[in-house]
């Protein structure tokens, strides 16, 4: 390898900017300098044309004619095409002298006005949408976008010498840096390569070969010492090199970056070259630089070892003690690492001790309250059984209490129900649809709900449970209340009639829901909501039904509430089975028992106390909670 002074080269031609110089003589460049391959501008051509379109094929159309900068420069100034423009899109100063004013005060006002006034743009994709777009620019770049790699080949070896990796879906791949010194003598001192491109679009099926040079690198020219620094634009399927001191490629409008070597002279026949005699005595004066070199460096070594040997008692001397020392410094490190040691165990023992004792402490306490409380345990208990007692007695008086006065409200409030139609029942002789008002008397259904939310007020408080939606019972004009729902313009809903419908339904079903509310936390389902007086006398014959007599009203209060002492006796008595003929509570208790079995509960035969159990439901049934809309 040679080098050559950094001297200015003066380029001519089209590539006129400034480019340093290589570091190599072209012959001097070997496979073993190269580092690595780029391609840019790749193009690929699927297949030749046809001849059936009867095209002359000219050196400009030929599949492989050379693409060179000035050539594509020509042919893109001959395609070029100028769109026409309105006269709002030329310059004022092209405009007719009609369009001009007088006076420079307008200027900037005219100026401004006619970019203003300037027309959109047409080109052909000004309008397209971006779906269009895109679809274009895949089937410009569909050809371009192309999976590559290269595979460098030496004459005389059948194996490539190098096979890069797969650069995809690039228009300009950059492969990896290589290094070819390891494939031997006969690889990395050639200076001629065989250089072939390999690619596959996406409408290919395997790759092709879509390049195949004849590199003699010695005839690269330099283009720069990276790509960046070179402006100029570049063929198609350019193949640039890259080597220690820069980028080479083959453009043949670029000048040679370094002069031609000087020709030589010719020997004569049976003549050989050798080295001259300057040379020679050169490399005779390094001989013996070298020879003096070896000499004096071994007097040196003698010279050293002498002084080592003499004064060996001293060194030994000096080596033990600093090994002293250094045991000395390690045992001093060992013991303060040791007392450190010490003082945490010290102060964790300490801590552990005052733990301990607290502890002690602890359970002393503990074992004196505990002696305390074993004082007391007993006296809690007998306490504790009286107490469980006591509540046991209040909670069957409350009950019972609970029983009468529903039974007392079964006689003010009497829902019996109504000959040959199926669920369907009167409240204080007044019937009430289920959830179905058309073709009703608007008065009777109006007194009908106001005695169903006189009712089902009166439930609330005797059952200690509030109202989700709280009721205002005033008889034919009763309503109710929706405190939860957001959004609602009104919040008080009536129960009788009114001119907008749905305002009437949505309180009839807010009504249904306290029933609901009131049937759940006795511990009942309900399977339809839509059924207001079914659901209420289910709800009563459950809180009526029960084991024992009734309790006598408590003495006190308006003396003719007591009566005769006949309250007690009353129980079950003065229900609808004891007031009505045997036919008819036959009929009344096969309905009830009808519904019950319909909802999913269990009933005990007539013969028995009337106790409703309620049978366990996976679910609600259908329509459970279903808000009539209009």
């Amino acid at each position: 390898m040679s080098l050559i002074d950094n001297e200015p080269i003066l380029d001519t031609g089209p590539y006129t900017g400034p480019r340093r110089k290589p570091w190599f003589y072209s012959s001097n460049r070997k496979l073993r300098h190269l580092q690595g391959v780029l391609v840019r501008n790749l193009v690929v051509v699927h297949s030749a044309p046809s001849r059936a379109g009867r095209k002359t094929i000219d050196d400009d159309n030929a599949l492989n004619a050379l693409q060179t900068p000035a050539k594509a420069l020509a042919v893109q100034e001959a395609r070029s095409m100028h769109h026409s423009r309105s006269a709002t899109d030329l310059r004022l100063d092209q405009m007719p002298p009609s369009f001009k004013t007088s006076g420079s005060q307008h200027e900037g006002e005219r100026k401004k006005d006619v970019q203003s006034k300037r027309r959109r743009s047409t080109l052909p994709w000004a309008g397209a949408s971006p779906v269009i777009r895109q679809g274009r620019l895949e089937d410009i770049t569909g050809n371009k976008m192309a999976d590559t790699f290269i595979s460098l080949h030496c004459p005389g070896i059948d194996e490539p010498v190098y096979v890069s990796e797969v650069v995809e879906k690039a228009m300009n791949p950059t492969f990896r840096s290589f290094d070819l010194n390891a494939c031997g003598p006969a690889v990395s001192r050639s200076g001629q390569v065989i250089f072939k491109l390999w690619t596959k679009t996406e409408k290919m099926s395997d790759y092709t070969l879509l390049l195949e040079l004849n590199v003699n690198l010695g005839s690269l020219q330099y283009i720069g010492k990276a790509l960046d620094q070179f402006h100029q634009p570049l063929p198609s399927n350019c193949v640039v090199f890259s080597f220690p001191d820069g980028i080479y490629t083959n453009l043949t409008d670029m000048p040679p970056a370094e002069p031609a070597p000087a020709m030589s002279k010719v020997p004569a026949p049976g003549a050989h070259f050798t080295s001259s005699y300057d040379a020679l005595m050169r490399l005779a004066n390094l001989d013996d630089c070298i020879q003096d070199a070896l000499a004096t460096r071994e007097k040196l070594e003698s010279q050293i070892n002498e002084i080592l040997e003499k004064n060996r008692t001293n060194l030994e001397t000096i080596n033990r003690t600093s090994q002293a020392q250094e045991r000395l410094s390690s045992v001093k490190r060992a013991v303060l690492t040791t007392r450190k040691q010490l003082r945490q165990s010290v102060k964790r023992k300490s801590d552990i001790i005052a733990s301990l004792k607290a502890r002690r402490d602890g359970m002393a306490a503990g074992r004196l309250a505990q002696e305390r409380t074993q004082d007391c345990l007993s006296d809690a208990q007998s306490t504790m059984s009286s107490s469980e007692r006591l509540l046991h007695t209040n909670t069957e008086g409350i009950m019972g209490q609970i029983r009468r006065i529903c039974e007392d409200m079964q006689k003010i409030y009497p829902i019996e129900p109504i000959p040959r139609k199926p669920l369907a029942f009167t409240i204080a002789n007044l019937p009430l649809p289920n959830s179905s008002f058309e073709d009703i008397n608007k008065e009777s259904v109006a007194a009908a709900l106001g005695y169903t939310a006189q009712l089902v007020y009166l439930l609330s408080f005797y059952l200690s449970v509030p109202l989700p939606y709280p009721v205002k019972p005033y008889l034919s004009n009763s309503y109710i209340q929706d405190p939860i729902s957001v959004g609602l313009a009104q919040r008080t809903h009536p129960l009788y009639m009114v001119n907008t419908q749905y305002r009437f339904e949505y309180g009839v079903f807010l009504l249904n829901k306290d029933i609901e509310y009131l049937m759940n936390r006795m511990g009942l389902r309900v399977l339809d909501i839509r059924h207001t007086l079914p659901n209420l006398k289910y709800l009563l014959y459950f809180l009526t039904a029960g084991t024992g007599e009734l309790p006598a009203r408590k003495a006190g209060g308006v003396r003719g509430l007591l009566g005769d002492g006949i309250t007690s006796s009353l129980s079950r008595r003065g229900s609808e089975d004891s007031t009505m003929s045997g036919a008819d509570a036959v009929g009344l208790r096969r309905m009830q028992e009808n519904y019950l079995k319909a909802n999913g509960h269990a009933v005990e035969p007539p013969g028995g106390k009337a106790r409703v159990q309620p049978i366990p439901v996976a679910g609600r049934g259908v329509g459970s909670d279903v808000l009539p809309i209009r």
